[in-house]
């Protein structure tokens, strides 16, 4: 019975962080508008503070862009967010991202990211899939200040690359994996 009033509290800890982090947003989804908008702005973001991220969209065949993530959790957590399938400047469709985690972690934060997809296997994937996970498929790096000093335009080899950006609130630790990018309708 004890186990179950700590899972009860770790999810109820988990759902308010998630409420508290992200005040005066309703629970429906965003519209495509605002997608649209919200993607702009968070590639111009991480363009401006990774000039890496800019090179590597000239040469990616896609961008998938989740602009806000929302993360909690206190043992148990989640995570979700909705983002934008560019080819160019045309949109290709609208997905969203969920993760579940548990082991030694509390707290709530959000973040945004972006994947480049540098390789037709990797675009074929993300539209043909019934959900992409994260670690199955097509090779996904995550560029953090290490691998963005090794990396360069010829050096590309890797089906995608990610970047996270924008980290607010208090949670150790972030990464992609355990992640399920799924297609969703706007």
């Amino acid at each position: 019975m004890s186990m179950i009033r700590s899972l009860f509290l770790a999810a109820t800890l988990a759902t308010a962080g998630m409420t508290a982090l992200a005040p005066g947003q309703t629970a429906t989804a965003a519209t495509a508008d605002d997608l649209n908008k919200d993607a702009d702005q968070a590639l111009h973001r991480l363009y401006k503070t990774n000039p890496l991220a800019e090179t590597l969209s000239r040469k990616a065949r896609s961008v998938l862009i989740f602009p806000n993530i929302v993360k909690a959790g206190l043992v148990f957590g989640g995570a979700y967010g909705e983002g934008v399938l560019r080819q160019g400047p045309k949109v290709q469709g609208y997905y969203n991202s969920v993760t579940g985690s548990w082991g030694l972690q509390a707290g709530a934060q959000s973040y945004g990211y972006v994947v480049f997809l540098m390789t037709a296997k990797a675009e074929t994937y993300v539209y043909d899939s019934k959900g992409w996970e994260i670690g199955v498929g097509p090779t996904v790096v995550v560029v953090d200040e290490g691998v963005a000093k090794n990396l360069s335009s010829s050096s590309l080899q890797d089906d995608a690359y990610a970047f996270i950006f924008d980290q607010q609130g208090l949670m150790a630790g972030i990464s992609i994996e355990g992640t399920k990018i799924s297609k969703i309708r706007r």
